[in-house]
């Protein structure tokens, strides 16, 4: 029986391009997309690697409560266990931090997650996929991500991304309804046989949504992502009867039982679907298989996912057969990588990765030249 030895983190930061209001730092921060790689050692010697991606401008994770809580909390509840025992080590760092609404710092757990799925494919010689039982497809499709403050950065945007293959975009949007109607047309005119559709982050009241979902469906979105706060349950409920847009739940859905709660109550159509937000890939896994169950719409979303937690995300996806394109927008927005072999995107084509656990491996030097000071 194999033994976790050793738990380090990493403190990490990727370099950007473009603009992305979920990069903004505070004062005296520097620029980038900051995450904390885990690493776990077996008593054997094997190493299994994870990635926790906080934004504190999308949830209450950050970088320092992420490594604060593996450090102190739930590295001693993993050491000495045997990370192909999966449950008890899931069951342990539930202990260790509770739930709130749902699972307690899901983003933090995530990157441990990862670590122990990478790990224990290693030790079983077997991948991801083939843990999760299967992969539909090896290659994903992405969507560019838009998030425009004019006229003026809207077409630039759009040109960027066709000058590098994409035809596919998610538009974020809200509190401008206005602005964003008119940012839909001009989209659609440049892109009409692009899928397209709008993430307002919460960033609507229901009046607003309520109004604003037929006009976006007349000019051909096909589906309006979070409009509400997620504690709005009230206001999904009416936007899912009003039936203008399929209405996707993001942040307000952390696992499968409150999915399992709110499809019982008639408040979505379907969920975008984030690795880093779900705890890492097994609970995703059980969203997606709820969603197949249910018959409910299954988008692929992320957290501009570096590296590792990119391959856990184009697993996941990959053995779901995702049928819409990805905004999974790492490839779009950094321009660095700590692999050894860096998952690149092709156009808007991008490979599931292969091999045992996570299927990519770490490159040690890279990942020092990367550290944040004092990480």
């Amino acid at each position: 029986m194999a033994a976790i030895l050793q738990v380090e983190t990493f403190a990490v930061n990727f370099p950007v391009e473009g603009r992305f209001k979920f990069f903004e730092q505070p004062a005296g921060r520097p620029s980038g997309r900051p995450s904390v790689v885990v690493k776990l050692t077996a008593d054997d010697g094997t190493v299994g690697w994870g990635q926790s991606v906080p934004s504190p401008r999308w949830s209450y994770e950050t970088l320092e409560t992420v490594e604060s809580t593996i450090r102190l909390y739930l590295a001693p509840a993993l050491l000495g266990r045997d990370p192909l025992d999966f449950e008890p080590l899931w069951a342990a760092m539930n202990r260790e931090i509770a739930p709130s609404f749902s699972t307690g710092q899901p983003i933090c757990k995530a990157g441990v997650e990862l670590a122990l799925v990478d790990l224990a494919g290693k030790l079983a010689r077997q991948s991801a996929a083939d843990r999760l039982g299967r992969l539909r497809t090896e290659r994903v499709t992405l969507s560019w991500t838009l998030n425009p403050r004019s006229a003026a950065e809207l077409d630039e945007s759009i040109a960027a991304a066709h000058a590098r293959g994409y035809r596919h975009f998610n538009l974020k949007v809200a509190p401008d309804a206005r602005q964003d109607l008119e940012f839909c047309r001009r989209l659609k005119r440049q892109t009409p046989d692009g899928h397209v559709w709008v993430d307002a982050n919460g960033g609507f009241d229901e009046a607003a949504a309520l109004d604003l979902a037929p006009r976006l469906a007349d000019l051909g979105i096909a589906a309006f992502e979070q409009p509400l706060p997620a504690n709005r349950l009230g206001g999904y409920r009416r936007l899912k009867r009003q039936g203008a847009l399929p209405i996707l739940m993001d942040e307000g859905i952390v696992s499968h039982v409150e999915l399992e709660e709110f499809i019982e109550l008639g408040l979505l159509d379907g969920v975008a679907v984030k690795v880093a937000r779900s705890g890492g890939l097994t609970e995703s896994w059980r969203i997606v298989e709820t969603l197949e169950r249910e018959g409910l719409l299954l988008y692929a979303s992320g957290l501009t996912d570096p590296d590792l937690s990119l391959a856990a995300s184009l697993l996941l996806f990959g053995a779901a057969g995702l049928a819409v394109p990805a905004a999974l927008n790492g490839p779009q927005y950094l321009t660095t990588s700590i692999l050894e072999r860096p998952l690149v995107a092709e156009q808007d084509q991008i490979s599931v990765p292969k091999g045992f656990g996570l299927g990519v491996e770490v490159d040690e030097e890279a990942l020092q030249r990367h550290l944040l000071a004092g990480g």
